[in-house]
């Protein structure tokens, strides 16, 4: 009654659809890079590193386990490594689970 129809035109939309389009989508792109480099990278680089870690697990090593058991690797299988954490105690952990492998020289801070 008041209002009157509106029609679009159709001839301006198309002419610069195509770039609009691109600038509505570069801060996403720009966002999933940043993600990129800033989280999944260095992420996968741990990854590696911490797969490097545990395959060059030897026996007599000192590990680490995630859970913050320190103990003397005495035996080493496919998925799982033995630990002596004090004299005659043995305890069987999985690969993945440790944290850090220290060689067999090392030495405590403390001393």
């Amino acid at each position: 009654m008041f209002a009157s129809p509106a029609y679009a035109s159709a001839g301006a939309s198309s002419a610069g659809g195509g770039g609009a389009f691109f600038l509505q989508m570069l801060p996403l792109v720009l966002i999933f890079v940043i993600f990129y480099f800033l989280l999944i990278r260095p992420q996968q680089r741990r990854m590696k590193q911490h797969q490097a870690m545990v395959g060059a697990v030897k026996k007599n090593d000192i590990a680490v386990t995630a859970g913050g058991v320190i103990g003397k690797v005495t035996r080493v299988e496919e998925t799982e490594v033995e630990l002596e954490v004090a004299p005659n105690v043995r305890v069987r952990v999985v690969k993945g689970t440790l944290s850090e492998v220290r060689p067999h020289g090392a030495k405590p801070a403390n001393d």
